[in-house]
């Protein structure tokens, strides 16, 4: 996909999801559990569409469970506590239990939060302040302390970090518990409340000495100007997303989650990636250094040869 999805459309495409889920199934199909995301964010959302769609198809069933997020994921993944499960390319490098993929999904965005009034316009100047780098099991308490140290600050000592989930953590901005929030998400996420009750501090110059640390994972990317209605463009740093694996995710329904992937990407859209990256069935198999899994290698074969 190229174009932006028409939110009306979207609307109905999500109407039709849950009529699905509720109506649709032979009982006869491979039941997956996939790790999502908290509620209200990208993960939680595009976990619910890939089930509705999964219903109406009738190949694969998928049960999506809420969760903390990418590092969360992984350990239920390790556990056998899931089968699938999604999680930022960063985390999945040093994945345990040997993960496989199902394809390289959208683009997550991070995004550093402050209320409207803060003065603080650059990361640097968090120096001293509270921070809440993402709920605990989360994508983004990982890359938050890599991104503190790229600015130059030490998260164990230059700042006051904390773990909290995305709506305690916004309420905490709103009210002045907290100085600032990273989340790593969709945009536009609705819980950040930009720009009426917070705005974005700009990223992007700290992509360079990101990929110089830890690798070409991290891009500079742009939310523009429409993302948040009435807000600014800004740069800041984008991370892909892997839709992954256990090894013992049987090969049938690897390849139905495939397909669904590759052959149904329109109603896969949620709300919160207006701003982002679609998924393009042309860069599902970049998943980088995590090998397909051999159901959904197959299943690109079939329908790229």
């Amino acid at each position: 996909m190229t174009g932006r999805l028409d939110r009306r459309k979207f609307l109905a495409l999500a109407a039709l999801g849950v009529a699905g889920v509720a109506g649709c199934g032979s009982g006869d199909e491979p039941v997956v559990r996939l790790a999502s995301g908290e509620v209200g964010g990208f993960y939680h959302a595009f976990a619910r569409l890939l089930a509705a769609a999964a219903a109406r198809i009738g190949t694969v069933r998928i049960e999506p469970v809420t969760t903390s997020g990418s590092q969360d994921n992984l350990a239920m993944l390790a556990r056998g506590d899931a089968q699938a499960g999604l999680a930022l390319a960063d985390s999945s490098r040093n994945a345990p239990g040997g993960v496989l993929a199902l394809g390289r999904v959208y683009e997550n965005y991070f995004q550093l939060a402050v209320r409207a009034d803060s003065t603080v316009r650059q990361v640097v100047e968090l120096r001293g302040l509270r921070v809440n780098l993402g709920a605990e099991g989360s994508g983004a308490a990982l890359t938050g302390e890599r991104i503190l140290l790229a600015a130059g600050l030490d998260p164990a000592t230059d700042v006051i970090v904390e773990h909290r989930p995305l709506r305690d953590a916004a309420a905490a901005v709103r009210s002045g518990a907290v100085d600032a929030l990273l989340w790593a998400g969709g945009v536009p996420t609705a819980a950040l409340e930009v720009p009426l009750r917070m705005r974005l501090v700009d990223l992007g110059d700290l992509a360079a000495p990101l990929r110089q640390r830890y690798g070409h994972i991290y891009d500079r990317v742009e939310i523009p100007r429409d993302a948040y209605p009435g807000g600014s463009a800004i740069t800041t740093i984008g991370v892909a997303n892997l839709l992954l694996a256990a090894p013992t995710l049987p090969d049938e329904a690897a390849a139905a989650i495939v397909d669904l992937l590759a052959g149904h990407p329109d109603a896969l859209v949620p709300a919160e990636a207006a701003g982002t990256q679609f998924l393009d069935a042309r860069s599902l198999i970049g998943t980088g250094p995590i090998p397909l899994h051999p159901g959904a290698a197959a299943a690109y074969r079939r329908r790229h040869g």
